[in-house]
């Protein structure tokens, strides 16, 4: 069975920096895209960042030049490093990896992390 474990979330202040982490574990063959996503109060999850294996990277057009999303394969796990944060950014955040297990190639979700900006 393969888990994803986020962290990093909290409460900040407008302007404010937080990294958020998720790592994957169990049995994994390798990894290929990963990303992470996040829900408002009221609204659809949405695509925030993603990276493929070779390091490529999308960013929403609200985010971008603001978050940078980054992978360590060796330890399994994604980062996104959230600069200058803004009111509008408040959301609980949930990472995503395209896992294959030598069974599977599935999409595994974590349980997410609460990110909050507030003054």
């Amino acid at each position: 069975q393969v888990q994803l474990v986020e962290s990093g979330g909290g409460l900040v202040q407008p302007g404010g920096s937080l990294r958020l982490s998720c790592v994957a574990s169990g049995r994994i063959l390798s990894i290929n895209a990963m990303g992470w996503y996040r829900q408002a109060p009221g609204k659809e999850r949405e695509s925030v960042a993603t990276i493929s294996r070779g390091g490529s990277t999308n960013y929403a057009d609200s985010v971008k030049g603001r978050f940078t999303i980054s992978r360590d394969n060796a330890k399994n796990t994604v980062y996104l490093q959230m600069n200058s944060l803004k009111y509008e950014d408040t959301a609980v955040y949930y990472c995503n990896q395209n896992i294959h297990t030598g069974w599977s190639l599935s999409d595994y979700w974590g349980q997410g992390t609460q990110v909050t900006v507030s003054s």
